[in-house]
């Protein structure tokens, strides 16, 4: 659990928010180093997410907090926090548990990678699914 004096926001007013009060925020396993996904974050959620060491995002479509795995049960504990030396951008050192951080039910958000063998560039999957996405959101 991420462990920081919750009575002072300066470690807050050091962060570039955006015109929107967001700050893109990288999920990143913490053993392997793999880039699980990218969400964004408001003052709330990263409070939160200091407050509970486990993800919590903004849902900009929804509008709302959005605890990771609220619905699909695949949580990311967060061991430490890393914020770049523009400090625009956050990176979460996580485990992500039941090892599915996707909501197409893979590991990872980044499934697809660029491929410039052929005269046209193509976007290739070149992760598998690990879970029907309609078995995972349909357990709640």
């Amino acid at each position: 659990m991420i462990n920081t004096n919750r009575n002072h926001d300066d470690w807050l007013s050091t962060i570039k928010w955006d015109a929107n009060g967001l700050i893109p925020a990288i999920a990143q396993d913490a053993s392997t180093d793999q880039i699980l996904m990218m969400a964004w974050m408001n003052k709330a959620a990263l409070q939160q997410t200091v407050e509970v060491g486990e993800a919590v995002y903004w849902s900009r479509s929804r509008q709302k907090l959005w605890h990771k795995g609220e619905q699909s049960g695949h949580t990311q504990q967060v061991h430490s926090i890393f914020l770049d030396c523009d400090s625009d951008v956050i990176i979460l050192k996580v485990t992500q548990q039941g090892g599915i951080a996707c909501h197409t039910g893979r590991l990872s958000c980044f499934y697809r990678q660029l491929d410039t063998s052929q005269k046209a560039p193509q976007w290739q999957t070149v992760a598998p699914v690990l879970q029907d996405p309609e078995v995972i959101y349909s357990k709640k």
